[in-house]
Order: C-alpha cells, then sequence, then structure tokens
C-alpha cells in the first residue's frame, strides 16, 4: 500500500449514519501486507461511529518517511462508536514520521460531541520499529479514558522524544524498550 493517506482504513459510518445501521465492522484479519506512503498504515477510523471488533493485524511491515503513524486509531465525541479487541501481532516498522502507536480521541472536533467514543482491549505483540518522534501517542479524554492497553515485547528504537500519554486506565506494559531502555508505564 503506498496510498498518500491511510493505507488500510477500518471504518463503519460516519456519525448519525453510524449509529442509525447500528454495523460494527468485526472480524477482520490483516496479514502479511507491506505499507509506505500514507496517513497511517493501519489505521481504524475516523468514520467509525458503528464501531469496530476483533480486528487482527499480523505480520506486516511498514516503512516510509512518509507514513505519519504505523498503527492508528481516530476517534471524536462527534462520531464515538466502541472499538473493542484490536490486536496486532509481529509488526515491523521501519521508519514513521510521528508516532508508531497513535490512538487519537482528539481528532477533528474532540470532546465537542454527546457520544462516548471507546477503545478497550488494545493489545500490540511483537512489534519492532527501528525510526518514529514517538513510540506511543495515545490520548482519551477524561471522560472516556483507552482501556486495557497491553504491551508484549515490543521494542522502539531511535525515538526522537517522549511519549505522549492521556486518559489511560489500566495498562500493561511487559518488556517493551525505547531507545534500549526497559519501560514499566506508558507515560515513559
Amino acid at each position: 500500500f503506498d496510498t498518500g493517506d491511510d493505507c488500510i482504513a477500518i471504518k463503519s459510518g460516519r456519525n448519525a449514519d453510524g449509529r442509525r445501521l447500528n454495523a460494527p465492522t468485526e472480524n477482520v484479519i490483516v496479514s502479511d501486507c507491506r505499507m509506505k506512503d500514507g496517513h497511517g498504515g493501519i489505521t481504524v477510523g475516523s468514520e467509525i461511529s458503528g464501531g469496530v471488533r476483533n480486528l487482527f493485524a499480523m505480520n506486516c511491515r511498514l516503512d516510509s518517511p512518509n507514513l505519519d503513524h504505523a498503527l492508528r486509531v481516530k476517534n471524536n465525541a462527534m462520531r464515538g462508536g466502541r472499538l473493542e479487541n484490536l490486536h496486532f501481532r509481529n509488526i515491523q516498522v521501519g521508519q514513521v514520521a510521528h508516532a508508531v502507536i497513535t490512538i487519537d480521541f482528539n481528532y477533528e472536533e474532540g470532546a465537542k460531541g454527546s457520544f462516548t467514543p471507546v477503545v478497550r482491549d488494545y493489545t500490540v505483540e511483537g512489534l519492532r520499529s527501528t525510526k518514529s518522534k514517538h513510540a506511543l501517542d495515545v490520548q482519551g479524554l477524561a471522560n472516556a479514558p483507552i482501556v486495557n492497553l497491553k504491551l508484549t515485547n515490543c521494542t522502539f528504537d531511535n525515538v526522537a522524544e517522549g511519549n505522549v500519554v492521556k486518559n489511560v486506565k489500566d495498562a500493561t506494559l511487559e518488556n517493551v524498550k525505547i531507545n534500549g531502555k526497559r519501560i514499566d508505564f506508558v507515560g515513559a
């Protein structure tokens, strides 16, 4: 994928239309893909009002100085939507311009809306990245934290700046290293 926009974009309807249909995108498998230029590599949202559940991505390679984010979620309180059971395994990231893992509830309208965005049970196992501005840019809302974020056996090298982490509840890191240093909490 070399799109100039999101390489893989998983969606389920925008705002009232997505809520009216109330049909989550579910049981998606992304495997053995290669991604280059774009805003996000494997992206969930932003038109996500119907929700997403049971996404599995594995054995993918993402690499380009013109790729902003490797794994990306875009949501806000205007869209809402429940995103749950998102699992990533054996992801190789060469270079990305911004963050390797981005979960952003401040996308576009941010907290301006009456539909609570939900991300829960988001796991990443066996990810390795070689160059990025941030390892993590994970931002829930004060009234809508990101819940149960788990990273296992992940290595982020050549990270220029610290993580951006706001409103995350129940984060677990097991054998996670940034620039060769083991970290034990997402704010590190």
